[in-house]
């Protein structure tokens, strides 16, 4: 496998409950690394935008809601498969259906609020990544 590069955010319900670091943890243990990373609170305008595959859909208004709700961490990974792996190491998108020791079986409080999100292929990362980094600030 290629070494790769691929998005994450750490989302809302998480960072009110202070998991960064706990979800950092779990990050490197599955041999990736965090080459970038900053907190921010995302605007309603950010939020539409970055989640603008999603507008036709009827959750759309409550994801945005959620998402502008609180602080997120948003971060760029690094490791060989990259984005399978981060895949495989966030869960299920419904945490009742996520393997155990994945982030969202041990930190999502539901469906909605899953605590992390990821990159779904190469095209994604990289299109996810430069909305939220420069060049300069990918240091890995």
């Amino acid at each position: 496998m290629a070494i790769e590069r691929t998005f994450s955010i750490i989302k809302p319900d998480a960072t009110r409950r202070n998991l960064t670091g706990a979800i950092n943890a779990t990050i490197e243990a599955a041999g990736l690394r965090i080459v970038a990373q900053k907190r921010i609170q995302l605007s309603q305008a950010q939020a539409e935008t970055f989640y603008g595959v999603h507008k036709e859909r009827p959750f759309f208004k409550d994801l945005v809601g959620f998402m502008i709700s609180g602080p997120v961490v948003v971060q760029v990974l690094e490791g060989e498969g990259a984005i399978a792996k981060y895949r495989e190491v966030m869960g299920a998108t419904n945490p009742a259906n996520a393997a155990a020791g994945t982030i969202r079986k041990e930190f999502a409080e539901s469906i909605e609020a899953n605590s992390v999100h990821g990159s779904d292929a190469p095209e994604t990362a990289a299109v996810e990544i430069a909305y939220f980094f420069s060049g300069l600030e990918l240091v890995g």
